[in-house]
């Protein structure tokens, strides 16, 4: 592998605690996916039951996130068209959260931020499926919002994104995510800490890779070089960590849960978790509890706070190639000091004319912009796979960027500024160095 360039280095950045947000992409898949399990098995009375209750419940606790609640026609097929779906992780001391932040125990406190923001976007056909990860430290224009308590916040010109959520709940990230990306969002999910435990315990684990021994004292965890199935604490530990990876920032730690994420993508498509009905009730059954737990730990929008939304969306997704699962982190350069990033919106513009116009991409930068990650082979899915189709033949040696997806028109290169890996891309966390 050849060395790493010389970069400037982040400065230490005030955090909430030592406890991070859990990814929540692995929440609201896990959620699509059991849903959808639900409705298949939904031929017995028992079931019936079990997918009218469950809607209820759901549909009850969603919220507003302003003009784009619009619910989707009813169909028992996937979705017509496409979407976007912004999901976020919290922080809170609210509930079981408190015990899991030393912060929080201390009162030392301000707010409840969205510390993990990503877009989903999903194509209309054929089915692609892009995530966009948002630095929390990058500095945005934050509109105007008005709070849960009804409190009015005048529009700002340069906050950091993860103070979004802080002054008006979901619907100000939503907003400040549309302001700053031009994308019209349908859709919207929030997650706090203590879910990805439950997940990750009801889905039996995800497959990891670390490259090194790792060891970080922030967050206790220890891994040893070599591949590790990850659940509960642990796992929660592996989605915030970010000393002792990479360049040690938050950037190394976008790459270190797309990694999670790709591992998890491979898992929700395998027959092993689809094809067995007693996983995805409990999987539905773990997801709804986070949903209506009081205080709730998953928080939905009012779109995509029904099944049937839920049902649609995830027969969109559910057998969408490998190669054409992109993960990618929003470009960023560092701002003066180190200590907080700026969007590179003339780089972003190529990503998002690229979705709008639903044009395949094609990765050309490196799958971490905190050398959080190195790749180290593809993944080739099962013919027992639903809508498996064959990869592509692996190209040049194992650290090459994506193999190019097999659209029907030319793919659009995207600026090597935007880094990322597909869920066809294996890949193992780097310690720091």
């Amino acid at each position: 592998m050849s060395p790493r360039p010389e970069r400037p280095r982040r400065q230490p950045v005030a955090r909430h605690g030592i406890l991070k947000s859990p990814h929540p992409l692995s929440q609201v898949l896990a959620i699509l996916a059991a849903i959808v399990a639900v409705a298949v098995v939904s031929t017995t009375a028992v079931g019936a039951f079990y997918v009218w209750d469950a809607a209820r419940a759901v549909q009850a606790a969603g919220v507003s996130i302003g003009g784009d609640d619009v619910q989707l026609p009813p169909t028992l097929g996937e979705i017509e068209g496409g979407a976007n779906i912004l999901v976020v992780g919290t922080d809170s001391c609210e509930g079981p959260n408190a015990a899991l932040s030393g912060a929080c125990q201390a009162g030392d406190t301000d707010g409840e931020r969205n510390d993990v923001t990503m877009l989903v976007h999903i194509s209309d056909q054929p089915r692609r499926v892009t995530v966009v990860s948002f630095p929390r430290d990058m500095i945005v224009p934050i509109p105007s919002c008005t709070g849960p308590d009804g409190t009015q916040y005048s529009a700002m010109s340069g906050q950091m994104l993860n103070a979004s959520y802080m002054y008006g709940g979901l619907t100000c990230t939503v907003a400040t995510i549309e302001k700053l990306t031009g994308v019209d969002i349908q859709f919207a999910a929030a997650t706090r800490w203590t879910g990805v435990i439950a997940m990750s315990d009801a889905i039996g684990g995800v497959d990891v890779c670390v490259a090194d021994d790792i060891s970080d004292s922030h967050t206790g965890l220890n891994l040893t070089k070599g591949e590790h199935t990850l659940k509960g604490v642990e796992a929660l530990q592996f989605l915030r960590i970010r000393h002792g990876i990479g360049d040690g920032s938050d950037l190394g730690r976008i790459s270190n849960q797309q990694q999670f994420l790709s591992s998890l993508v491979r898992k929700l498509q395998s027959e092993g978790v689809l094809g067995n009905p007693a996983t995805l009730f409990n999987l539905a059954n773990t997801a709804i509890s986070q949903v209506t737990a009081d205080p709730p730990q998953v928080v939905l929008s009012k779109s995509l706070a029904n099944p049937q939304s839920m049902v649609q969306i995830a027969m969109a997704v559910r057998s969408v190639p490998y190669q054409d699962i992109v993960f990618v982190q929003y470009p960023t350069v560092y701002a003066t000091g180190g200590s907080r990033v700026d969007p590179v919106t003339s780089a972003a513009k190529v990503l998002f004319d690229a979705l709008a116009n639903n044009q395949p991409i094609q990765l050309t930068g490196s799958t971490s912009d905190g050398y959080g990650t190195e790749v180290v082979g593809e993944a080739t899915p099962s013919p027992a796979d639903p809508g498996a189709t064959p990869s592509p033949a692996a190209t040049g040696d194992a650290g090459a960027t994506a193999a190019a997806p097999t659209p029907t028109q030319e793919a659009v290169q995207l600026p090597s500024s935007i880094t990322g890996q597909t869920a066809a891309q294996v890949t193992c966390t780097v310690a720091q160095r």
